[in-house]
């Protein structure tokens, strides 16, 4: 079946700032898109291919580099060539724009993840912050407005960081601003950062010509559809509820694709609207990132195929569209030197550790937000202390299986 021409993603409510506005639950979109260069690049270090310093030439050559951590980080005082000792923390955020948007509208982050990285640098963790977590925000001028200070959804650091700016400025703002809001609220500070581009990543698994992967549930798109001509239409329309909630109504004469249980394999369009899917699914967000985890680990194993390392042409095309889609702050240390450091970390030894216990925590606050437990900010404190592998090992029942 030929890639159908998707429609627009339903919008997500506005708040009166014209900010987008995430569905109650809404966790991280894309939950660890945001390492794939770092583990694939991590395992050709750690041998996997022969002539790795051409791959890291590769690799790096498209990756647009830039300060994003502002006051918000640890800039290393020496530049160049160093040995990267000590646990790390990286910050690693997703951004989602809709083509077409104007670029000086508001984007909240998509997707929050802290990656710890111990100072024996033979794992690596990865902490999502969930996106509508209710928090205080500093006040912050970035040179074009000024931010108050108040209370927002974390994502809403990002949007305000930025705000009235566009491109690198956008950007290096908005990530500071929400480091800046990191470390006044659990004192955590980063090593450095990365963004992804959704719509970039996209464009990886279309030169990957799409993944094999198990289907662990039943999943219906909201997004995609069927009319009885064949068309690919919308097969939900997307409405307020009297409670303010969202709600879903089915559009007469439109069959939404359905994934079904089952190995299978996937197209680009066919994998990226799986992965999307949370309304229908029992367990939401929660869902939702379990299904993301799985899609990543099929991406990283075709990547590390011997049919792509074996196509000089194909692997090319990766790690350009790969380099495209991130911008980092590699906190003055050369890219080479993190990935040599981290060349002991493979697939298997990337946690994700769940954070709310996998459970969507209203605020008191605020019943559209949520509110982190008990164990999540002892997690959090694992973090700033160095102490995350001792906290998981007395927590492994918060360690993502799949």
């Amino acid at each position: 079946m030929s890639a159908p021409e998707a429609p627009e993603p339903l919008p997500d409510a506005e708040t009166e700032s014209g900010a987008p506005e995430p569905l109650p639950g809404k966790d991280p979109r894309w939950a660890r898109v945001l390492v794939v260069v770092g583990v694939v690049l991590a395992l050709l270090a750690g041998g996997v291919l022969a002539g790795k310093e051409a791959l890291f030439s590769y690799a790096t050559r498209g990756v647009e580099q830039q300060n994003l951590l502002g006051d918000g980080g640890k800039q290393a005082a020496q530049r160049g060539h160093v040995d990267v000792t000590g646990a790390k923390n990286i910050l690693l955020i997703g951004i989602d724009a809709h083509p077409g948007q104007d670029p000086k509208e508001l984007v909240r982050a998509d997707s929050i993840i802290i990656l710890h990285i111990p100072a024996s640098h033979d794992q690596a963790y990865l902490i999502s912050i969930p996106r509508d977590t209710w928090v205080k925000i500093p006040e912050y001028n970035n040179g074009a407005k000024r931010w108050e200070g108040g209370y927002d959804k974390i994502n809403g650091a990002y949007a305000w960081g930025g705000d009235g700016l566009t491109g690198t400025n956008q950007r290096a703002h908005a990530v500071e601003l929400l480091a800046l809001t990191i470390k006044s609220l659990w004192g955590i500070t980063f090593d450095g950062a990365a963004i992804v581009d959704f719509t970039g990543f996209q464009q990886v698994v279309e030169v990957l010509g799409g993944v094999d992967m198990y289907v662990d549930e039943e999943t219906t798109s909201i997004h995609i559809g069927h009319d009885a001509n064949g068309e690919t239409k919308v097969p939900f329309r997307q409405y307020t509820r009297a409670d303010g909630g969202q709600g879903l109504s089915p559009i007469p004469g439109v069959t939404p694709v359905v994934y079904h249980v089952g190995y299978q394999h996937l197209e680009p369009w066919q994998a990226l609207d799986y992965v999307r899917q949370r309304e229908l699914l029992p367990n939401s967000d929660y869902d939702r990132q379990r299904h993301q985890q799985q899609f990543l680990k099929a991406v990283f194993k075709k990547m590390l195929s011997r049919d792509v390392l074996t196509n000089p042409a194909q692997l090319n095309q990766v790690l350009q569209v790969v380099g495209k889609a991130m911008t980092i702050d590699s906190g003055g240390i050369d890219i080479e030197d993190w990935l040599y450091a981290m060349r002991g970390i493979g697939g298997d030894d990337l946690l994700t550790i769940k954070t709310n216990n996998g459970t969507f925590n209203n605020d008191p606050n605020n019943r559209q937000a949520e509110a982190l437990d008990k164990t999540t900010l002892e997690l959090f404190d694992a973090v700033r202390t160095e102490q995350v592998p001792a906290f998981v090992a007395g927590h492994l029942n918060l360690v993502a299986t799949n």
